[in-house]
């Protein structure tokens, strides 16, 4: 009795951290993706373009811009983890988890189009499907496949993931018929450009489709019964294999990304040409070196048991409370500066380097550790059902 008992306590323990550890991957990106929305509000003099222009960006907004990158596919990839978590919480009556995902779908479809839209420009001239839209189509999609074996799961995923570069050459005029459901699915564009309410995507959805598949089919991984010691070669594996792979087909211009890299005068030039990668839509380079240090930070923040990974979590706790929350703070924020001090290029206001950035963003962290630590308990100590979407 004492032997199962301990067992018992042993995976207590073991499902804990391992929770924490993808609580606190949520949570770094979430910190990184504060970092990227401060530049969008007070460096957006200083834009960038998908593939960044490396004529015109500096290395320490390049790493700024490229850091920001890991911020989609983690959340993509987890969604679909939590999503199997969800199906198999009794390993021994296990559900589905079509229902979860079609209402968490539609919520943070919803979600997108009334909060979270209004918060980028204060105004509702243009309704920008952005990361929040293609997360609730993802999971949309992964609730029609649901019941697909994950064999075959597994499969569509893969192929969509690494086939869809194939893909781009495919372009479609506004005119033509395939235009609307080509922007939803791979060309960023306009899907409305007249009327009261213009329609943009800003997030192709296909190949987060393939990722959440993909995290799905992974669900396993995480599962109560596996042993940490195996889950961690698991990750770390596929972190290696993800990585490789980026070095092969990147490192020799094969397949994968539609902006070949080219060497530059110095090691610095030729690294950011290498990782000058296309987001929208992700393409397979992007996915590999963002999802590749994803599976191997997993396998360090669960060995990592200190007050860093204690806040880290605590970020990661509430992601969607925080993602809220920390727009609507930036909103005001800008909004106040800029009646007080007015422009300083052309019609916007910003800082004239990224340290500003770096240091707003910091600041930023640290006011907003409170509020997101008092939410997190209040949202564990809750019944209420809604609260769990945030």
């Amino acid at each position: 009795m004492n032997s199962n008992l301990h067992v018992a306590e042993m995976d207590g323990a073991v499902k804990a951290k391992r929770i924490s550890s993808i609580d606190m991957m949520r949570g770094i990106v979430m910190l990184i993706m504060l970092l990227d929305h401060v530049r969008e509000r007070f460096y957006l003099h200083m834009q960038v373009s998908d593939p960044m222009d490396l004529s015109t960006t500096s290395w320490e907004l390049f790493v700024s811009r490229f850091a920001a990158h890991f911020c989609a596919p983690v959340f993509v990839f987890l969604t679909g983890v939590s999503a199997w978590l969800y199906a198999n919480r009794n390993p021994l009556q296990p559900r589905s988890a079509r229902e979860f995902l079609v209402k968490r779908g539609l919520f943070l479809i919803t979600l997108e189009i009334i909060v979270i839209n209004i918060s980028w420009m204060g105004n509702y001239h243009t309704l920008w499907l952005q990361v929040i839209w293609v997360i609730g189509l993802s999971m949309l999609t992964l609730a029609a496949l649901i019941n697909l074996p994950r064999p075959f799961m597994g499969l569509l995923g893969f192929a969509i993931v690494f086939g869809h570069n194939l893909l781009t050459p495919i372009q479609f005029m506004p005119n033509e018929w395939g235009y609307s459901l080509w922007t939803i699915l791979h060309d960023r564009g306009y899907l409305i450009t007249d009327g009261i309410i213009k329609v943009k995507i800003s997030y192709p959805a296909l190949p987060w489709m393939g990722v959440i598949l993909l995290g799905y089919v992974a669900g396993p991984i995480f599962s109560k019964s596996s042993i940490a010691s195996n889950r961690q070669r698991k990750l770390l594996l596929l972190g290696l294999a993800c990585l490789t792979l980026f070095i092969l087909l990147r490192g020799g211009n094969i397949y994968g990304e539609t902006l070949p890299w080219q060497l530059g005068s110095s090691i610095g030039e030729s690294l950011m040409s290498i990782f000058n990668l296309t987001k929208y839509p992700p393409s397979l380079s992007f996915l590999l070196i963002t999802l590749g240090v994803m599976f191997i930070g997993l396998v360090g923040f669960e060995r990592l048991n200190n007050p860093v990974g204690q806040v880290l979590s605590t970020f990661g706790s509430v992601p969607m409370f925080f993602y809220i929350l920390h727009l609507y703070v930036l909103l005001l924020m800008y909004g106040i500066s800029k009646y007080f001090l007015g422009s300083n290029h052309g019609d916007l206001l910003g800082v004239d380097n990224m340290a500003w950035v770096w240091l707003i963003a910091l600041s930023l962290m640290v006011f907003l550790y409170y509020p997101v630590k008092r939410f997190s308990a209040y949202k564990q100590a809750s019944k209420q059902a809604w609260i769990k979407y945030l």
